[in-house]
């Protein structure tokens, strides 16, 4: 593998520590998703295979105080933002 080819982002991707789909490494890196070709900046995890992501919906929390999330079918496009 050459320096020139970006690193790959994982299939499925989550901010939630808890979740087994959480990897610090690649989220420091700042990761971006398109959704359905617009950027969406409130996205809580998403999965490029099965063409889902779920957003996080206003400032409501659960009983948790986990955020209250809708999950949203179509195409992903995750990449590692510039800066």
């Amino acid at each position: 593998m050459s320096e020139d080819t970006p690193p790959t982002l994982p299939d499925r991707l989550s901010v939630d520590p808890n979740s087994p789909y959480y990897d610090e490494a690649v989220l420091a890196r700042n990761v971006g998703v398109r959704f359905k070709g617009q950027d969406k900046t409130n996205v809580e995890e998403y999965c490029v295979s099965e063409g889902w992501v779920r957003l996080s919906v206003g400032n409501s929390k659960d009983r948790h105080g986990n955020p209250l999330t809708m999950k949203l079918q179509g195409p992903v496009e995750p990449y590692f933002r510039e800066g």
